[in-house]
């Protein structure tokens, strides 16, 4: 997710404490909060499916390809 869409997101939540948002302003943040939610959920899933282990004969086995699912990118 880019910069500038976290610091919106962080502009929005400080207005939102101090003055409170418009409706157009909470579907902005609404969306906004979605795309990050997404966003930490796909950086997260790649992290995991990266994840090697070693096995007790020495063999490495990635458990992305034997337990995740993999994304088409």
């Amino acid at each position: 997710m880019e910069d500038s869409k976290i610091e919106r997101i962080n502009a929005l939540a400080r207005k939102s404490k101090a003055e409170g948002l418009t409706e157009a302003e909470k579907k902005e943040q609404a969306l906004l909060r979605q795309e990050y939610i997404a966003s930490v959920k796909r950086n997260l899933q790649a992290q995991l499916n990266n994840i090697d282990m070693i096995n007790p004969d020495g063999s490495i086995e990635n458990l992305g390809e034997k337990y995740g699912k993999k994304t088409a990118n």
